[in-house]
């Protein structure tokens, strides 16, 4: 069973250009998705991009021992699909570029469970947007590749799965003790999130990616005698 770490990345945001490459502590948003991820065993790890991006993401991949791959730049399920194929992996851990606080341990704990429970798919519920991965198993995309046909459905890699339980197994987890935090938001998509990430690695950065729980303790500390910081 071979598991590939795959993160899709693009330049192209509308909303916060270029965002994958903003700054961040000692490196990038990118670097720091990277970096954590690097602690989940796979026999693969690669950025998933399109070709509009790929030679200003190449040198950020090759310095954190990633490879990268350039796909179809609008049908993301094909890209992965085709890295699938590529890399001859049988499993994916699947990331986003615009999530820096990504937990490494989360996603050992969710791929330790998804194997488990032998599903096609599997995600915790109620942890802090942004800090989560999926795992998916390669030949429930190659299913979604045949079959599906919305638009949403091949930008999304997951959406036809989610759409029909009746032909995958889907784990939906609860968020494991200590990392509940559902209103809280880790994901880079606006300057006001930028903004906020980069508060949390002024406050707990130390040259190492950065614990979940640390992270959830962060949240409860800014809304007095609550949990889930907004």
């Amino acid at each position: 069973m071979r598991t590939g770490i795959f993160i899709q990345v693009r330049l192209g945001s509308t909303r916060l250009p270029r965002k994958a490459l903003l700054p961040l502590a000692d490196g990038t948003i990118i670097t720091h998705v990277m970096r954590t991820l690097s602690t989940v065993p796979a026999e693969a790890k690669a950025l998933l991009t399109d070709p509009q991006s790929a030679e200003e993401l190449e040198p950020s991949a090759a310095a954190e021992g990633y490879a990268l791959f350039i796909g179809h730049p609008q049908d993301v399920l094909a890209r992965y699909c085709s890295a699938c194929r590529q890399y001859g992996v049988s499993r994916v851990v699947r990331a986003t570029g615009d999530n820096p606080l990504t937990s490494g341990d989360l996603a050992r704990r969710i791929l330790a469970l998804h194997e488990s429970r032998n599903a096609d798919l599997s995600h915790f519920l109620g942890i802090p947007w942004g800090s989560g991965v999926e795992i998916v198993e390669a030949a429930a995309l190659f299913a979604a590749e045949r079959e599906a046909v919305g638009p949403d459905e091949r930008e999304h890699i997951t959406t036809y799965l989610y759409r029909h339980p009746e032909k995958f197994s889907i784990v939906e987890a609860p968020a494991p003790p200590g990392t509940l935090a559902e209103k809280a938001r880790v994901t880079v998509d606006t300057d006001e999130d930028y903004e906020r990430v980069k508060g949390i690695f002024r406050a707990l950065y130390h040259g190492a990616p950065i614990e979940i729980d640390a992270i959830v303790r962060w949240f409860a500390a800014q809304v007095p005698g609550g949990r889930d910081g907004a």
